[in-house]
């Protein structure tokens, strides 16, 4: 199979798109054939080194954890009912860095893969698992956040943020967003009714009123000030800063594959409820290229890459 590849860590230039052996099989994994996968910034920190602390690394690596593509073969102790031919999506994080998702084929354990929404390509469906994991584990299961609650997102135009507001609408709750000056047009697009612009001022002093749940993405001065812009600290969760969050009596929301959660996406993207913003769109052999721009910090949507 075709597959990007690094043997060493550094910047993108380690990269290379080649023939690999294709990846072995365990009982309990679904074999994914590939059409797209997804650029998030903890790729290129895995590529620099940053995580080696974080899990084990075994190079040589094939980045990427997430997936969208057709199911080309079932382990025989797989039990979640997918089957050859099946569309799926999935956040594919083992315990190991090593076998990514940018391949053509990818061995991918039950519990990571569910089926993906009928209505999304797979570009779209790709750009959703890692992000909209954390958004609704962060929301749903740190936050709580149901209807009726004020809740506050920090870098709400950003690959996490935009699926945490919609998923905070869907629960009935209120959102308020902090971005640039130059996406407060969009947030409000998602139905976001009070937009807050991180550059003019501490946000505990802009917020109408105080919040009920914060979600900090950007840690910082964001995070310090949470206890001016929330009710209670015990609801405040943060996926940067776990020290700071924790000190304060809130919740660290570290994305966990999750089977169940990937259909309680699915479910609010066959709703319509669910839309996903593609920045830019590359193939496989310009994976280097989708890293950098992602290094830039400055995409609004998902980069997506497709993969043959």
């Amino acid at each position: 199979m075709r597959a990007a590849v690094y043997e060493e860590y550094g910047d993108a230039g380690v990269i290379s798109v080649r023939e690999v052996e294709d990846p072995p099989m365990g009982p309990d994994t679904v074999l994914v054939r590939a059409r797209a996968t997804s650029v998030n910034p903890v790729d290129w920190k895995v590529r620099e080194g940053y995580l080696r602390g974080a899990f084990p690394h075994h190079l040589p690596i094939i980045p990427g954890w997430d997936v969208a593509g057709v199911v080309e073969a079932v382990g025989p102790a797989v039990t979640t009912g997918l089957q050859v031919g099946d569309e799926v999506w999935g956040y594919v994080r083992r315990d190991d860095v090593h076998a990514g998702t940018s391949a053509e084929l990818v061995p991918a354990p039950q519990r990571t893969v569910a089926l993906k929404p009928a209505g999304l390509s797979f570009e779209e469906a790709a750009a959703v698992p890692l992000t909209g994991l954390t958004a609704w584990q962060a929301v749903v299961d740190a936050l709580q956040v149901g209807e009726g609650d004020r809740l506050l997102v920090h870098a709400a135009a950003g690959g996490v943020g935009q699926f945490a507001v919609q998923i905070g609408l869907a629960r009935g709750a209120e959102v308020v967003g902090t971005s640039s000056a130059g996406n407060h047009d969009f947030l409000r697009g998602l139905g976001v009714t009070e937009v807050i612009d991180y550059a003019a001022g501490p946000v505990g002093e802009q917020l109408s009123a105080p919040v009920d749940a914060v979600l900090d993405l950007v840690g910082g001065d964001a995070l310090a000030d949470a206890p001016n812009q929330v009710r209670d600290t015990a609801r405040v969760a943060s996926i940067v800063d776990a020290d700071t969050v924790l000190a304060m009596g809130g919740r660290y929301v570290f994305v966990s594959p999750d089977r169940d959660d990937l259909d309680e996406l699915r479910a609010l993207a066959d709703a319509g409820r669910l839309r996903v913003d593609v920045a830019e769109t590359f193939a496989l052999d310009r994976l280097p290229d989708a890293h950098r721009l992602s290094e830039q910090g400055h995409t609004r949507g998902k980069i997506v890459v497709t993969i043959p």
